[in-house]
């Protein structure tokens, strides 16, 4: 491959997978206003969540199955993956915070849990010796200080809450980790279907257990203030806040590594507090609208700094075909 090959196509491949983190970030952030209407009407978040996983699941069934006919290697090679992902990464994630959120404020949880990019970066350090840089530092610093803006916590530190938000950062640096892994590992879709199929029974058997509190309703929510069926923010929180969050989240952290990764997934805080502010008519306040152009441009610092390799440094990430597939 020659070298102006070699930089169109980790040119095309980081900005593919850029769009694809922000597009993950933007479905993800969804989740806040659809799991707030049912929350509304007597919803627990236990039950949100897994309705959420389990449908999505279900989604992504056919779609799953035809990408691992195209797989080359037995699937149960990829079980521990799968059963760390979704244990640990999505059961462990969603258990963990709303754990948290029931003993702090959402900002508190949000801030401590999103601390978690800092375990990516530290893990690529020990691991794999990529030690961070100069502009890795200064936009992980700019993008943490703009998430306090944006968040602008408050009220008192629970130890126990603390820790549970501490757990639930642990299981995002996991998620970010994990789904950045290329060789050998199942089709992005694929693992997508089954970490969400294991974290699905996973929180169905806390629920069972009585660790995680499960109530749902047939009332009519308010979102955009108009009243409408439960089943609308379902069908969001399946299709638009899992299926489609998980599939195009793990595709981007191939693609861009786990550091840019977990950085790009910031901005979930970012399009969170938009689609309040659409949906729910929570209108930001300008501290949060400065905070948000502060966490944009510590994460163009990462990104600016994965651009320029270090010396004898190796890209090894999968070419943007092997992931999306080849050209018709």
């Amino acid at each position: 491959m020659s070298v102006t090959r070699f930089a169109d196509d980790r040119r095309s491949r980081g900005a593919l997978g850029l769009g694809l983190a922000l597009l993950s970030a933007a479905a993800f952030g969804t989740a806040g206003p659809f799991a707030g209407s049912l929350m509304a009407t007597g919803w627990t978040p236990g039950a949100v969540v897994t309705v959420r996983i389990g449908i999505a699941a279900l989604v992504l069934t056919v779609p799953a199955l035809i990408a691992l006919r195209k797989h080359h290697g037995p699937p149960r090679r990829a079980l521990p993956q799968v059963l760390a992902f979704g244990l640990v990464a999505i059961a462990g994630g969603q258990l963990t915070f709303f754990n948290a959120v029931r003993r702090l404020d959402v900002g508190v949880a949000l801030l401590l849990e999103y601390g978690g990019i800092l375990l990516v970066v530290a893990w690529l350090w020990l691991r794999h010796g990529q030690r961070p840089r100069r502009l890795t530092v200064a936009g992980g610093i700019a993008a943490l200080a703009g998430l306090v803006l944006v968040l602008d916590p408050g009220g008192g530190l629970d130890p126990v809450g603390v820790l549970w938000a501490l757990l639930a950062g642990v299981s995002l640096a996991v998620y970010f980790t994990m789904a950045s892994r290329g060789e050998g590992a199942l089709p992005p879709l694929a693992l997508a279907w089954a970490g969400m199929v294991v974290g699905a029974l996973a929180l169905a058997a806390f629920a069972a257990a009585g660790l995680l509190p499960f109530h749902t309703g047939t009332a009519a929510v308010t979102l955009l203030d108009r009243r409408v069926s439960w089943v609308v923010p379902i069908v969001g929180l399946a299709l638009v806040a899992a299926a489609l969050a998980y599939a195009a989240g793990i595709v981007a952290s191939r693609l861009l590594g786990a550091r840019v990764a977990s950085f790009a997934g910031l901005t979930e805080v970012l399009f969170a507090v938009l689609f309040a502010w659409v949906l729910l008519g929570q209108a930001p306040g300008a501290w949060q609208l400065a905070g948000g152009l502060v966490v944009l441009a510590g994460i163009a610092l990462v990104r600016a700094d994965e651009r320029t390799p270090a010396p004898r440094e190796r890209d090894e990430r999968p070419a943007a075909a092997e992931l999306i597939g080849p050209a018709a």
